[in-house]
């Protein structure tokens, strides 16, 4: 599922553009589909004790509640639907060559995320096939990466577990 820069290939997955975390929790972003249509929005929830995202379509309506939680041994996010976790996102605790995250879905096969989170390359797996790939090398821009989600995914999950990576691999500030 390779999609490098002049070399696009059209499997039926869905390709996304969304900015390199330079926000603070309180700010909101948008995830653009590569045409540049808004798809979903990222709304940083402010004045919460513990770091709160919602990701909500174009037009409001809440998809997933994302929230960090503090007081674990790993840095652990949790994803929710209507007050329901749906996946929790961890950081691995010893990652010596690569960084490696591990999702675990309810209800559904478990993901691994891993490459090299903080260049923003890196690969979403499932049962050991690739489900998603994010890359920085996709786009000249600095601070905007790829997201190519393999046909047949939850893509706003798919988006949700990027976001979780994208705010455990920065400082939130």
């Amino acid at each position: 599922m390779p999609l490098l820069r002049g070399r696009r290939r059209d499997d039926g997955g869905t390709k996304y553009q969304m900015r390199e975390k330079m926000f603070s929790i309180g700010d909101d972003y948008w995830i653009e589909t590569d045409g540049g249509q808004r798809a979903f929005k990222v709304n940083g929830k402010a004045l919460r004790i513990r770091a709160t995202l919602v990701l909500e379509t174009p037009e409001g309506d809440e998809v997933f509640t994302i929230q960090e939680k503090k007081l674990s041994v790993r840095d652990k996010m949790t994803i929710e639907r209507g007050g329901h976790t749906v996946a929790t996102v961890r950081k691995a605790l010893v990652s010596p060559l690569r960084d490696r995250f591990s999702i675990d879905v309810e209800g559904g096969e478990d993901m691994e995320a891993k490459g090299n989170i903080v260049d923003h390359e890196y690969s979403i797996e499932r049962g050991g096939h690739k489900v998603a790939e994010a890359s920085k090398r996709w786009f000249r821009m600095r601070d905007t990466y790829g997201i190519e989600i393999a046909e047949g995914q939850e893509d706003a999950l798919i988006l949700a577990i990027t976001v979780c990576i994208d705010q455990m691999t920065h400082d939130v500030g």
